[in-house]
């Protein structure tokens, strides 16, 4: 298996860290770079009557955009070991962000945590994960929560 350009999906979570984590330690073995994404979900817009799009939505998707940097430079300060690491933050939905930005990138593989919900959460709610590794054209590894890292 070629893995040179490996794709690890972040957000704000513990199951985030684990991913982060098991990302680098593949990323070291195989002698490959790293992008770390960090989807920003959009804010539903709220609209003026003169059709502009209100301050506070600006305001909010300009913090959302640093914190998300904020976060991607975490990840690489406590993961990388050394590992060349690229930043990629998008405005989309989870799985599409995930699954458009490793196509961008040219991906060989990525790794994204699950929150390990079951039941009826996960029937009504679905899991960011499942989707990506349904939908994605390179494989995907998935790093339960309850792994030990």
């Amino acid at each position: 298996m070629n893995l040179k350009k490996i794709l690890i999906a972040v957000d704000n979570s513990t199951s985030a860290e684990k991913a982060a984590k098991v990302g680098y330690e593949v990323a070291k073995t195989f002698d490959a770079e790293v992008a770390l994404v960090n989807v920003i979900e959009p804010v539903p817009a709220n609209i003026n009557p003169d059709m502009t799009l209100a301050p506070v939505f600006l305001e909010t998707y300009d913090n959302t955009e640093e914190n998300s940097h904020m976060l991607l430079q975490e990840m690489e300060t406590k993961y990388s070991m050394g590992v060349r690491t690229t930043y990629l933050s998008v405005m989309d939905s989870a799985a599409h962000g995930i699954i458009h930005e490793a196509a961008e990138w040219g991906a060989n593989l990525i790794v994204i945590g699950t929150y390990g919900h079951t039941g009826l959460y996960h029937f009504l709610m679905g899991s960011v994960a499942e989707h990506v590794a349904r939908k994605s054209a390179c494989p995907v590894l998935i790093v339960p929560n309850r792994a030990e890292v």
